[in-house]
């Protein structure tokens, strides 16, 4: 039996040094990692990450993301989840994040 998209979301990231997740408001899981939210997963349906306007221009260019799906001017990013390759790259959104954050802690 394959796990649904959230469950291997959560799955993979909860492998990752320092991540902890919390569930919120609007069926919301979120995932930070030392403190810091990484970003949120609405169910098996979308992935929101805040990420610095310098990174989330190229990767709305590149077509990975999309402005945040409610509030597109808020400097959040969206990426939809509808179909099992969407697993990954939702997965290396965030592994773009926990670097960052891991590196920033660092400094």
């Amino acid at each position: 039996m394959s796990l649904s998209p959230s469950e291997a979301i959560k799955q993979e990231l909860l492998g990752w040094e320092g991540v902890t997740m919390h569930d919120h408001d609007f069926a919301t899981t979120r995932f930070y990692v030392n403190g810091i939210e990484m970003g949120h997963i609405h169910g098996d349906e979308i992935a929101d990450l805040q990420l610095p306007a310098k990174i989330s221009k190229r990767l709305v260019s590149e077509g990975k993301v999309l402005p945040h799906h409610v509030i597109p001017k808020s400097g959040w990013v969206s990426h939809e989840i509808k179909k099992p390759e969407d697993v990954k790259v939702v997965i290396d959104l965030f592994y773009l994040q926990h670097q960052r954050l891991i590196k920033k802690k660092n400094k």
